[in-house]
């Protein structure tokens, strides 16, 4: 096992966990204005598809499966940062 510095381990505890309760009843408020963006979320983070896997399963481009997840990303971000 590798030694880990003092210095490594502070900048490690500067990330926030994520609170997964609010995260799920944004990801609930985001399926209720789009639903296939909430749905590219819970395949991506959730299930561990890769985009390619995503877009066959959805049957739609690469592309569009990108598009939706920056997309849902940054509504996320916006909504998470609204409710704290």
């Amino acid at each position: 096992m590798p030694a880990i510095s003092l210095h490594e381990e502070t900048l490690i505890a500067r990330e926030a966990p994520l609170d997964l309760v609010a995260f799920d009843e944004a990801l609930t408020r985001l399926a209720g204005i789009d639903q296939r963006k909430a749905h590219v979320v819970e395949l991506r983070f959730f299930g561990g598809l890769s985009v390619e896997e995503t877009a066959e399963f959805l049957k739609v481009s690469n592309i569009t499966i990108m598009r939706e997840s920056r997309m849902a990303k940054a509504w996320l971000h916006q909504a998470l940062a609204n409710d704290s």
